[in-house]
């Protein structure tokens, strides 16, 4: 990415002549450089997922998870939310699809922590952000938590805890694509989820650099840093109220992390943010009854602050 960077930098400091100690120029040096390099791995892993994608129909998920043991089909659900571009709020309705076809409730609930937190634009928002090596403990660190969350759900014998559904029946269908068609579709699917995801994505970056350049590094690691115990649970409790996709999270988080906000607590506001959201609680307020609905809450917020000690303690 050391072209991005000589881009970015000749253009704020060479053609524009701003400062280097200019708090703006360090501002607009970092929301050009990210801007570019973000949306550059975002088209391309939106692309090769989105073919992947065209192989993964409702039918073969079913077919798929219905018969697993728990465990196993517990992390074939959270794998297969990994190539689903969807928001918290946006991936209840294949959830409730999921429960009307039969597939076992832990299961479904893998797939609903999984989906909108590890996706592909998030796991290319923290490769263009973050790195290899934190989006890799991320993706870990996700996974884990909708396994072991559905696993719970699963075992605590809830499934009279879901309301009665619509009645439509899950429609099987398995539409055969030639490689012109996938090609195709996947074109379509990197120009539409781009389009939907870009103006999260700039607005993040924006107030990233705001953050990268004005605020004090001190001010964070203070009440943010490792040292403070308390950091991890109050970010859980501040991302709930909170909704926003990978898209307009990951480069505020990344900001933060940048001006010295611990790892695990910036994480546990990113997980928080992204799956647990307040809007995505009164969405399944409406097929789930309040014990479940609290179960669950309580496993994920739980998860999150855990994961968040745990990455402060080794990272």
């Amino acid at each position: 990415m050391g072209v991005l960077e000589d881009f970015a930098s000749c253009l704020v400091y060479g053609i524009l002549n701003m400062a280097e100690s200019d708090p703006l120029a360090e501002s607009l040096n970092f929301f050009i450089y990210d801007t570019v390099k973000v949306l550059l791995i975002l088209v391309i892993m939106v692309f090769l997922v989105s073919i992947l994608r065209t192989y993964i129909t409702r039918y073969r998920i079913r077919k798929i998870l219905g018969k697993k043991n728990e465990g196993y089909g517990n992390l074939l659900a959270a794998l297969l939310g990994v190539p689903t571009p969807f928001c918290s709020c946006s991936a209840v309705p294949l959830f409730i699809a999921f429960v009307d076809a039969g597939v076992p409730l832990g299961v479904t609930f893998s797939f609903l922590i999984s989906a909108p937190m590890v996706n592909e634009i998030a796991i290319a928002l923290l490769l263009g952000l973050v790195g290899w090596q934190v989006t890799l403990l991320y993706i870990i660190a996700g996974l884990a938590v909708a396994v072991i969350g559905g696993i719970l759900i699963g075992r605590a014998g809830l499934e009279n805890q879901v309301k009665t559904l619509s009645g439509k029946k899950f429609k099987i269908k398995d539409i055969k694509l030639t490689t012109e068609e996938r090609i195709e579709f996947a074109k379509g699917e990197t120009l539409r989820i781009t389009k939907k995801v870009a103006p999260y994505i700039l607005l993040g970056i924006a107030i990233g650099s705001l953050i990268h350049g004005y605020v004090p590094v001190d001010f964070l690691t203070d009440i943010a840093g490792p040292d403070n115990p308390l950091a991890v649970p109050a970010a859980v409790l501040i991302g709930i109220p909170f909704y926003s996709h990978a898209g307009g999270t990951i480069p505020i988080i990344s900001a933060l992390i940048g001006r010295g906000m611990a790892l695990g607590t910036a994480l546990a506001l990113m997980m928080s943010i992204t799956a647990l959201s307040f809007p995505e609680m009164m969405i399944l307020r409406s097929v789930l009854k309040n014990k479940l609905l609290a179960v669950f809450i309580g496993i994920l917020a739980v998860s999150f602050v855990l994961v968040g000690l745990l990455f402060n303690a080794v990272v």
